[in-house]
C-alpha cells in the first residue's frame, strides 16, 4: 500500500519519505503483533524432512508499548484550560471522540510504530465555490486516529512537519477505495486541504470522482482553511532516528532492541520446552501393552507411557524415566535477557523481574527506576506540545466552523502522573515541617492535599476551626 501511494504522490508533484522506511515499520508491526516470519515460525531439519516449529513468546513487543502507554498517558493526565468556555468546549469535543481510551491506545501504537498523528475533522463543514469555510453549519468535530502506516510527510524542517499526507482505505459496494487528504501551504502561507479519492486495485490507483463514492458526496475536493496553523498534530517519540537521522518521522521504542527481543523469546523458548521434553515418561513391554492391530495402544489421552524396543529384556515390566530439569538455569537466562530489554527500550534494568513477589516502596521506586524518570520525562516534552497544540487546534475549528467565541490563545496546562516516582508520605512530612515553620500557610496545604482551589481553600478553614473550637465556660 506504501509504495502505490508515494508513487501517486510523486505522480502530484510531491515528494515524501522512503518506501524503506515503512519496510522498517512493517517489521516493528510484527514485533508488536508477536508473530515475526522466519523466528517466530520457522523449519528445521530433523533427520531426511523438514519440520515446521513454533518458537514459544514472551510478547514483549507488545508489553513494552502496553507500559509506555501507561506511562505516558493514563486517567490521571489532566488538560487544564484556563476559561471556564475553553475548558467545557474541549471536555466535550475529547469526550465525544472517546479520548480518554483512545490516545491511551495512539500512545502504544507510537511505541510500537515511532510516530502517530491526531487529524480534527470537521462534521458537515460546507464550503463556497472558491473552497472557502462558510461558518456554523457544522454538526461536530471528529478526531481521526492516525498511524506511521498511513502518514506521509511532504514538508519538514528540523523535524516539525509542516505539511503532510494521510491516507486510508475505505470500502463501498465491494470494492476498495484509497482516500487521499493532503494538508499543503499555499504561497500566501495558508493552509489548504485537498481530499481526493482512488479506485485501489492490484496495488493501483486510479482517479475517481468524490460525488461517485458514498459518504464522500459533500466532501469538497479542496478546503481553504484561512489559518498559516496546520491542521493536524504529529506525535512521535523523543528518540533520534538512526536509521535516517534526515526523517522527521520517529521511531520504534525498540527499534534498536530487536536483537534483545530475539534473546528474550529464545531465552523463554528453551525455558518452556525444558519442560515440554523433560516430562516424566513411564517405559512398558510391548508383552505388557494392549495391542490392536499389531500396534500398541495406551489412552490417547495420556502421553507419558511409551513402549521400549522388543529386544529389551532386562528390567521391570513398567519402567518410569524422571528427566533432570535445569529450570532454574535457564530462568536466570530469561531474567538476564528481560534485563537487556529493559535497559535498551528505557525502562533501566530491574524494571521486568521474573519473581514480582516482594513489592516494594515509593521510595524504592524512586530509587531504582531513576533512568526511567529521565526516559519518561523527555518522552513528555514533545507529548505536551502534541496535547497542547491540539487543544489550539480545535479552538481555532471552533471558532471558523462554529462561532463557537472561544480565546484560541488562552493558557494551556498539562498535568501528567507522577505518582509512581513520588514518595507521597515522605512530601507530607516535609510539608507539615512547612507549615509549622510558616513557611507554607494552612490553606496551601489544603489546596495540596484536598485538590481545592484557593478560594474553596480559605472558605473551608473558618469552618474548621469552628469545628474544633472548645466552648468558653460562662463567667457568673
Amino acid at each position: 500500500m506504501s509504495n502505490a501511494v508515494i508513487l501517486k504522490l510523486n505522480e502530484l508533484g510531491y515528494t515524501t519519505i522512503p518506501e524503506s522506511f515503512y519496510s522498517k515499520v512493517a517489521e516493528w508491526k510484527s514485533w508488536y503483533q508477536g508473530n515475526v516470519k522466519g523466528f517466530h515460525n520457522y523449519r528445521v531439519r530433523n533427520g531426511e524432512s523438514m519440520v515446521n516449529c513454533k518458537r514459544y513468546s514472551l510478547g514483549m513487543g507488545k508489553k513494552l508499548c502496553e507500559d509506555w502507554a501507561n506511562l505516558l498517558m493514563n486517567e490521571k493526565v489532566q488538560i487544564t484550560l484556563e476559561g471556564n468556555k475553553e475548558q467545557e468546549f474541549i471536555d466535550r469535543i475529547l469526550t465525544e471522540n472517546n479520548f480518554a481510551v483512545k490516545a491511551n491506545e495512539m500512545q502504544e501504537m507510537k511505541s510500537a510504530l515511532g510516530t502517530v498523528a491526531y487529524i480534527p475533522r470537521v462534521v458537515g463543514q460546507e464550503v463556497n465555490e472558491s473552497g472557502e469555510i462558510v461558518p456554523g453549519n457544522t454538526s461536530g468535530i471528529v478526531l481521526d486516529y492516525v498511524t506511521i502506516e498511513n502518514i506521509y510527510p511532504l514538508a519538514w524542517q528540523n523535524g516539525y512537519i509542516s505539511e503532510c499526507a494521510f491516507s486510508s482505505v475505505i470500502t463501498r459496494g465491494g470494492r476498495d477505495y484509497l482516500y487521499l487528504q493532503i494538508h499543503r501551504k499555499e504561497d500566501g502561507g495558508e493552509y489548504v486541504i485537498e481530499n481526493r479519492i482512488y479506485r485501489y486495485d492490484n496495488e493501483q490507483l486510479a482517479d475517481e470522482a468524490l460525488t461517485n463514492v458514498k459518504g464522500f458526496e459533500r466532501i469538497p475536493p479542496v478546503v481553504h482553511t484561512g489559518s498559516d496553523k496546520r491542521q493536524f498534530v504529529i506525535d512521535r517519540l523523543n528518540i533520534a532516528n538512526n536509521f535516517n537521522y534526515l526523517l522527521p518521522t520517529g521511531i520504534s521504542v525498540y527499534a534498536n532492541a530487536i536483537d534483545a527481543l530475539e534473546g528474550a523469546d529464545i531465552a523463554y523458548d528453551a525455558y518452556i520446552n525444558e519442560f515440554v521434553m523433560g516430562k516424566k515418561r513411564i517405559m512398558v513391554k510391548p508383552a505388557a501393552s494392549k495391542f490392536l492391530d499389531g500396534t500398541p495402544a495406551f489412552d490417547e489421552n495420556d502421553l507419558v507411557y511409551y513402549v521400549m524396543p522388543e529386544d529389551v529384556s532386562d528390567g521391570a515390566v513398567i519402567q518410569p524415566i524422571d528427566m533432570t530439569l535445569n529450570s532454574d538455569k535457564l530462568s536466570v537466562g530469561v531474567q538476564f535477557a528481560l534485563n537487556i530489554l529493559g535497559s535498551k527500550c528505557g525502562f533501566g534494568t530491574n524494571f521486568y523481574q521474573i519473581d514480582q513477589a516482594v513489592m516494594a516502596t515509593a521510595t524504592q521506586v524512586i530509587s531504582t527506576h531513576s533512568e526511567l524518570a529521565k526516559t519518561r520525562g523527555k518522552h513528555q516534552i514533545i507529548l505536551e506540545q502534541v496535547l497542547v497544540e491540539l487543544c489550539r487546534v480545535l479552538l481555532r475549528l471552533g471558532n471558523t466552523t462554529m462561532n463557537a467565541g472561544l480565546d484560541e490563545n488562552i493558557e494551556i496546562s498539562i498535568d501528567f502522573d507522577d505518582s509512581i516516582f513520588q514518595d507521597k508520605d515522605a512530601e507530607f512530612a516535609r510539608d507539615m515541617q512547612l507549615l509549622s515553620a510558616g513557611i507554607l500557610n494552612d490553606y496551601e496545604m489544603r489546596m495540596t492535599y484536598k485538590n481545592e482551589d484557593e478560594a474553596t481553600a480559605k472558605a473551608a478553614l473558618p469552618k474548621m476551626q469552628a469545628m474544633t473550637k472548645e466552648p468558653e465556660e460562662e463567667i457568673e
